[in-house]
């Protein structure tokens, strides 16, 4: 990966699964020495940050007095007060992002005035082997030198992508949460090989890669799913008759209603009264 040049110092508050990866990331971009870690856990703040030559502070002060880019990587249900509490120590000019699940930026607004861009970010695990998608919202009015700082510094995970802030919710489902249905997959794939008498850690490997690949066709190809998986069905052979049983069995139902169900739960967070 090439290396970023940005000088901006970047707190990140929060070091669970997320706030690791973008942190993991952004110092693998050679931007360690800018990064400033604080979490509610000081031993595992100082630990991971020793790991990847970061800076551990043991305040939400500390961390950000000397930041231009604060990025919050806390639940949902504790993100408004926190940040109401950086908002206290926020420097003029400083860019604010948050990765929490359900909660639009105008709620932010009652603590963080309109003196500093606000970005809502929805990303995915797979920023822990920097193939993250991070979906990218803000207001009207933004700068353009906000929006490409957050754009790099989030690239440093995987790939990003910006989208109205409407549509977030539905994002939390197609890339924040999907994941799991994908690992849920490659077990069930893994499984049915197990079952056949592949061994286990060969089935789940095979199983991975058939995944990565998959996917990697779809993103390089700029050819349709559907056209893909038509070139896989060979008249009167083995895939078509899977399939079918997929079809037969609600598959893609399946995916959809889960989907559905995801949107829903951000929907109601999102409306959730503080």
């Amino acid at each position: 990966m090439s290396k970023i040049n940005l000088k901006d110092k970047i707190a990140i508050i929060g070091t669970g699964n997320m706030g690791s990866a973008l942190a993991k990331g952004i110092a693998g971009s050679g931007m360690a020495e800018n990064l400033m870690l604080h979490d509610t856990d000081i031993n595992k703040v100082n630990q991971f940050a020793r790991s990847i030559s970061a800076t551990a502070c043991s305040s939400i002060q500390e961390a950000i007095h000397k930041s231009q880019l604060v990025i919050l990587c806390v639940k949902p249900n504790i993100v408004l007060s926190v940040a109401q509490e950086v908002s206290k120590f926020l420097n003029p000019g400083t860019i604010v992002c948050s990765i929490a699940v359900g909660v639009p930026i105008a709620k932010y607004r009652t603590f963080i005035s309109g003196d500093f861009d606000f970005f809502r970010i929805m990303p995915n695990t797979p920023a822990l082997v920097g193939e993250g998608m991070s979906v990218i919202s803000h207001e009207k009015g933004t700068s353009e030198d906000s929006l490409k700082k957050v754009l790099k510094i989030f690239s440093c995970a995987g790939k990003t992508q910006v989208l109205d802030e409407k549509l977030m919710n539905q994002v939390t489902a197609l890339t924040g949460s999907s994941p799991a249905y994908v690992f849920m997959m490659i077990e069930a794939m893994g499984n049915a090989g197990i079952k056949s008498g592949i061994p286990s850690e060969i089935s789940y490997k095979l199983a991975a890669q058939a995944v990565l690949g998959s996917a990697k066709m779809v993103l390089e190809s700029g050819l349709h799913p559907a056209v893909l998986k038509d070139q896989v069905c060979s008249p009167a052979g083995t895939t078509i008759e899977a399939v079918e049983a997929l079809e037969r069995n609600g598959f893609r139902y399946c995916l959809m209603d889960a989907m559905n169900e995801c949107t829903k739960r951000a929907e109601e967070i999102s409306e959730k009264k503080e």
